[in-house]
């Protein structure tokens, strides 16, 4: 049905971006496939982070640390946010060195704690020095990095264990198609992956390494410190998926 398809693009831009789009019907047969549309968030993310940083390194003198600035804040600004929150609990929630419920009542928590914004400091200076070295020749490659973290984010979704039997990820887990959206996904990441190395097997290979690397971790320490998987903690793989990759973009970019 095009329209409940439509529908369920618009939740998933409304969920996962600030993108402004018309209001959708949140109801269980328009949510079934939302997260399909997860990666389109990346697609204009990246358009936009190329886009900024062509302009910057084409048509101005701005130095390395404003373009890492810029860089850094363009997927922020569209996405809102959402993914870092996620990063902060999570972070948080891993320095407490509590049992399995101290860790998943702390992601439930609203304050933020000293760990969260020493953590969301240590990955903002991390993400502007890396995004500093930039050169334009690797902003394809860069762009494609979003589409890829979000792909394997979603699959996750409907693959890993929940680690709670509610909360919103819960809730997508529970009225996903779940084979369908994973194919869906397994589609995206494959054609993110595959634009990488075309693009530059380099600079791609070391992208594909730290995806790998970066979602191999997710899924053991998400089921040895929860017991599965929640929104939170696919925030914290997005995030940390996506500055790793880019900065196995930068360094393989950079000669090594």
């Amino acid at each position: 049905n095009p329209m409940r398809l439509m529908q369920a693009f618009l939740i998933a831009l409304s969920m996962y971006s600030k993108i402004p789009v018309p209001r959708a019907d949140w109801n269980e047969k328009n949510m079934k496939y939302a997260m399909c549309f997860f990666p389109v968030v990346g697609v204009v993310t990246g358009g936009c982070v190329y886009l900024a940083g062509f302009f910057l390194l084409r048509f101005t003198s701005c130095g390395s640390v404003f373009l890492g600035a810029v860089l850094t804040l363009v997927p922020i600004l569209i996405s809102g946010g959402i993914h870092l929150d996620g990063f902060m609990d999570t972070t948080d929630a891993l320095s407490s060195y509590g049992d399995r419920e101290k860790k998943l009542s702390i992601l439930k928590d609203p304050h933020t704690g000293a760990f969260a914004i020493l953590g969301m400091g240590c990955y903002l200076l991390w993400s502007v020095a890396v995004y500093s070295e930039v050169k334009i020749e690797m902003l394809p490659s860069l762009s494609c990095i979003f589409v890829l973290s979000r792909a394997l984010s979603g699959f996750s979704v409907v693959t890993f264990p929940a680690a709670k039997d509610s909360g919103l990820l819960r809730t997508f887990q529970d009225k996903a198609q779940k084979k369908n959206v994973r194919i869906v996904m397994l589609l995206w990441a494959a054609a993110a992956l595959l634009s990488l190395i075309w693009l530059d097997g380099k600079t791609g290979g070391m992208a594909a390494l730290c995806a790998g690397g970066t979602f191999l971790y997710y899924g053991w320490m998400s089921k040895k410190k929860f017991g599965g998987i929640t929104g939170d903690l696919a925030g914290y793989f997005l995030s940390l998926c996506e500055v790793c990759m880019a900065t196995g973009i930068v360094l393989a970019g950079g000669g090594i």
